[in-house]
């Protein structure tokens, strides 16, 4: 296979048609190597548009997102690098080699220990020192959650959910300095909402909605109930 055909492909036949087209973001993806990332069983499956599965299956769920998808939330997010930023779900640990790029340092976070350790050796192997990644569960208390590295220190310029949730919990909204930015999948399918949520203030908030798609759930966030009378 020719993984710089496939690259190519991926960024002007997927990406850009998606409206991202921020000369940083585009440059970074041909850069990093996404098949590194994949498993190995799904390595030529890494520019396809669609999510790949990651090991193991017994959380369902967990995966690679779309390359299109992580694109545009990377581009909505405009990371700098004086910041610090903390992303929820690891998984191959190919975000937080984007991130890390683009960060002065990031702290990820992954429930599963298998995932804890590919990700780790992905991001080893692709030469990334100032990706962090944690086991910890994403959902808990972060103020005062303590991972396998100790306690969890913000507040965050960016937050990132690699993944969907219902909404978005205010504990995660607390670790965001004035001036940062946190962005999730929110909602329910058949149509979900990438949402970008800015602290303009102590207790002030900006949020934007600016386009659709679906992905899988996050471990262990809450579900309101849908139930109505």
């Amino acid at each position: 296979m020719n993984y710089e055909q496939a690259r190519f492909n991926m960024i002007e036949q997927q990406i850009r048609p998606w409206e991202v087209l921020d000369n940083q973001v585009l440059s970074l993806l041909a850069v990093i190597r996404r098949e590194d990332f994949a498993p190995l069983a799904h390595k030529a499956l890494a520019f396809v548009d669609m999510e790949i599965p990651l090991p193991p299956q017994h959380n369902a769920g967990q995966c690679m997102l779309a390359p299109k998808v992580e694109a545009r939330l990377l581009q909505d997010l405009a990371v700098q690098k004086h910041e610090k930023v903390l992303e929820i779900g690891t998984g191959s640990g190919y975000m937080a080699a984007l991130l890390a790029h683009c960060a002065q340092q990031v702290i990820t976070l992954e429930i599963e220990p298998a995932l804890v350790d590919s990700a780790r050796r992905n991001l080893q192997r692709a030469g990334i020192y100032n990706a962090e990644v944690r086991l910890a569960d994403g959902a808990a208390n972060l103020a005062e959650a303590v991972s396998d590295n100790g306690p969890l220190r913000g507040p965050f310029d960016v937050i990132v959910l690699s993944g969907s949730v219902a909404e978005v919990p205010a504990a995660l909204l607390d670790l965001l300095k004035v001036g940062g930015r946190l962005s999730a999948i929110t909602g329910f399918e058949p149509m979900m909402r990438a949402t970008l949520i800015t602290r303009v203030s102590q207790d002030g908030w900006r949020t934007t909605q600016a386009w659709d798609t679906v992905a899988p759930r996050l471990l262990n966030f809450p579900e309101p109930s849908t139930f109505t009378f």
